[in-house]
């Protein structure tokens, strides 16, 4: 009985606060604010706003040089934990919402409904640990209590599914260096921000001062919101393409029943391993392979475009740039526990393959053309490369510079 207890107090707790929606996004937040407040997120300090402003105006002047793309009109910002995870809500709201319908359509499927079972059939769905408490079989005053619960599995899984997001998101606000580190836009306007201690922890080991390593972040972050408050087809293009890829995201049907049996119901933190034990996959169909074709070129280009600007700003400026490249490449490619824990909860990479490609075929661009050239391809989106040119820059470069007789 003590199982029982257990099982139905974590219940409880799920429940205490239902959501109208697949995500429960009040719970989302308030999980992710326990988090940080038990990692520790202290505030940002004058002293690190005014080192962030200053690496931010210093960045500017030197990508003025770099790119015809002008600098964003508002104020550069230093954030905690705290602040970027609540500016950064709307965002994953969108992206996430079409991954968690998916999540609630095929839990919602997976149990009958209880108004359709028989006291038989209620009795055998019910899990292998609530069975197994009662050999003689389950009492029909425990069958009319547990009847209502069988209609919960909606809001259960939603719950399940923002305790764990909750704790994801927490997790990656404890990595990303800045708004655009992740490379994808996570607030509705341009704005460079920084998170000073994150920097601070990005910084340890690599041998670096750390006036250098805030430079080279704050000219990354720059060139990002450049490159977004610029080509501004951009942003809801990608959002589109995110949105069209975890639209066709898939829940593994026969991995969730083996799953679901395998859940110890005494455990509370058994429904959020549920959730991130990989039940979600992209389907295996022509239009969902595209729609991760697309979603990872446009994410390529984005970051080729500003490993090359930013190359190009540092060329001769700072002796430590060839560390701070490499050891931003071997983070982007690995990727941190978070981002992990995000892509095995919810199906997407965050991080682009084919980037090195991309980063070649700007500097193609550039270095056979002009800077107004490898610029002046994000004027319109018909203007970028392909999947296929990534594999060809120089035959780009060729392409594009013939006039079009059309």
């Amino acid at each position: 009985m003590s199982a029982l207890g257990a099982a139905l107090q974590q219940l409880g707790q799920l429940m205490q606060n239902p959501s109208s929606g697949p995500v429960n996004w009040a719970m989302v937040r308030d999980i992710a604010r326990q988090a940080l407040a038990s990692a520790g997120d202290p505030s940002v300090a004058d002293s690190q706003v005014r080192a962030v402003v200053d690496s931010v105006r210093l960045a500017d002047l030197w990508l003025n040089e770099a790119t015809t793309l002008p600098a964003v009109g508002q104020d550069p910002k230093a954030w905690s934990r705290s602040e970027w995870l609540e500016a950064t809500l709307p965002m994953w709201q969108r992206y996430v919402e079409p991954i968690a319908i998916q999540m609630q359509q095929v839990m919602t499927s997976a149990v009958p409904s209880d108004q359709d079972l028989s006291p038989d059939d209620l009795s055998a769905a019910l899990p292998e640990q609530l069975r197994g408490l009662f050999p003689g079989g389950v009492p029909d005053e425990m069958l009319a209590l547990l009847r209502p619960m069988m209609g919960m599995v909606q809001q259960l899984g939603a719950a399940a599914f923002s305790m764990q997001l909750g704790q994801s998101l927490a997790a990656l606000a404890q990595e990303v260096v800045s708004a655009g580190d992740i490379g994808i836009p996570l607030m509705l306007d341009a704005t460079c921000v920084l998170l000073p201690n994150n920097i601070d922890q990005f910084g340890d080991g690599i041998g670096l001062t750390p006036d250098d390593v805030r430079l080279y972040l704050a000219l990354r972050e720059s060139a990002h919101q450049r490159l977004f408050a610029h080509a501004v087809w951009l942003r809801p293009r990608l959002i589109g393409a995110i949105e069209e890829y975890a639209g066709g995201i898939r829940v593994d049907t026969s991995r969730l029943g083996d799953a679901m049996e395998g859940v110890d119901l005494s455990n509370p933190d058994a429904l959020q391993q549920l959730m991130a034990s990989g039940l979600l996959q992209p389907a295996d169909t022509d239009e969902q392979r595209a729609a991760l074709v697309r979603l990872e070129t446009l994410l390529a280009l984005v970051e080729g475009w500003v490993d090359d600007v930013v190359d190009t700003a540092i060329a001769g400026r700072m002796p430590s740039a060839l560390a701070l490249r490499e050891t931003m490449r071997r983070r982007r490619a690995a990727g941190g526990p978070a981002e992990k824990m995000f892509s095995t909860l919810v199906g997407m990479e965050l991080r682009p393959r084919s980037l090195r490609e991309a980063t070649n075929l700007f500097a193609a661009v550039r270095s056979m053309g002009s800077v107004d050239d490898r610029d002046g391809l994000w004027g319109h989106p018909d203007l970028l490369p392909d999947a296929e040119d990534l594999t060809d820059p120089l035959g780009f470069v060729e392409r594009s510079s013939q006039p079009d007789v059309g």
